[in-house]
């Protein structure tokens, strides 16, 4: 046989012991009457043909014991046997009679022995300090046959009816730690399961958090951009044709630049894309030329004055980079016309920074209510590393809106 295209060949003899027990177990399961039917007509047959065949006269100490008798004897410790495991303790109590019966008479049939089959359904089940009452039920008898037939020494008796129960505990009490413990860790690998499916869930839902706020970033910003735009060219297309191309060639860049950032967006989206998805790096301080350029074409005046050094990483150059973007498309939305945008930055140690936008108009920003995206994306951003984020109408006599970023220093990790 071929040892590489046979597995079961290479099995250890334990591990399919233990494929067996397993089958064995699932099918007692599934159907736990069939196999206590099998198991109580098992040794109620063993009974019986120990009865008929006249074995039990081997260890008998009285050999005219009634038939009748010896058949009730029989069936009496056998056939109770079905209840074994849903009431041991009753069904030990109702063999005791029996037991008595097949002491006194001298029939000593084997079939007493299995007694110690409830004593281990009771160690399986119940607290060790309560099998005291058990014992004393099994130990009864054999006092009983010293005492009426005198045979063997009482130490030897008790002694031999005591090692067997013992062994009966034992073995229950082992089955009983290896259920609990096997027990434990299938429920441990539930719960594993469990957390690892609700932590797939929560990284799906904050990735998709993050995935709507680059969007709305995204679309907001350069819908408003293209508006700007796009009503600059209708003013300018009576008087100046050459100022309305201008504002045209400016919209078709803009959308560009937003299709581009929306399909890469969503092929982070695309699970059964196979292709790998778009690894353009996230906007940063190299890319606020571009982003204030659009806004300056769409009708914004904006000026911007710089302190220090940047020496921010990656996702602090992002944070500031979607701030300035969400104020500017804010003031875009409701500044109103004739309205203009300071920007100022301010960069310290520790990748620290300090970020004002501040405009002259006069409308108030309707992403500040929680239902949006705008602000609340802002703070959220901001949160990610300890900073705040203020945002406001500025102090009489000025007039317009503030936003004000502040990320602290950067603590080592």
């Amino acid at each position: 046989m071929d040892p590489v295209t046979d597995d079961r060949a290479t099995e250890p003899l334990t591990d399919y012991a233990q494929h067996l027990s397993r089958r064995v177990r699932a099918f007692d399961r599934r159907h736990p009457l069939l196999w206590d039917l099998h198991f109580t007509g098992f040794w109620a047959t063993a009974a019986l043909i120990d009865y008929a065949g006249g074995g039990w006269q081997h260890n008998a100490h009285e050999e005219d014991v009634p038939g009748w008798l010896l058949l009730t004897l029989s069936l009496g410790f056998s056939l109770p046997l079905i209840w074994r495991r849903t009431h041991p303790g009753v069904v030990l109590a109702a063999m005791a009679p029996f037991a008595l019966v097949n002491a006194w008479t001298g029939a000593a049939l084997q079939a007493a022995l299995l007694q110690l089959v409830l004593v281990y359904h009771l160690a399986l089940r119940r607290a060790l300090r309560r099998l005291w009452w058990a014992t004393a039920l099994v130990i009864t008898p054999v006092l009983v046959s010293t005492f009426r037939h005198g045979e063997g020494s009482w130490d030897q008796q008790i002694g031999s009816q005591l090692m067997s129960v013992t062994v009966a505990v034992l073995i229950g009490v082992t089955v009983r730690t290896r259920r609990n413990y096997t027990e434990a860790l299938e429920d441990r690998a539930r719960r594993l399961e469990t957390e690892r499916d609700q932590q797939a869930q929560l990284a799906t839902a904050a990735e998709r958090a993050r995935i709507a706020r680059e969007m709305h970033d995204i679309i907001g910003h350069n819908l408003s951009v293209i508006t700007g735009l796009a009503d600059g060219g209708r003013y300018a297309a009576g008087k100046s044709p050459e100022r309305a191309a201008q504002a045209l060639d400016a919209i078709a860049t803009t959308s560009r630049q937003a299709l581009t950032e929306l399909r890469r967006l969503l092929d982070v989206l695309r699970e059964e894309e196979k292709q790998q998805a778009d690894l353009t790096p996230q906007p940063g301080l190299t890319d606020l030329a571009s982003l204030l350029d659009g806004v300056r074409s769409a009708g914004l005046p904006v000026s911007t004055t710089t302190h220090g050094t940047p020496t921010l990483p990656p996702g602090r150059q992002l944070t500031v980079y979607r701030v300035i973007q969400e104020a500017l498309t804010n003031t875009l939305k409701h500044a109103g016309p004739h309205a203009k945008a300071q920007i100022d930055l301010a960069y310290g140690d520790k990748a620290a920074v300090t970020v004002t936008i501040t405009d002259t108009g006069h409308g108030t920003p309707t992403a500040t209510t929680t239902e949006g995206r705008g602000l609340p994306g802002m703070r959220e951003r901001t949160a990610l590393y300890g900073g705040t984020l203020e945002a406001g109408p500025r102090l009489d006599p000025e007039q317009g809106w503030r936003v004000r970023l502040h990320l602290p220093e950067e603590t080592p990790q």
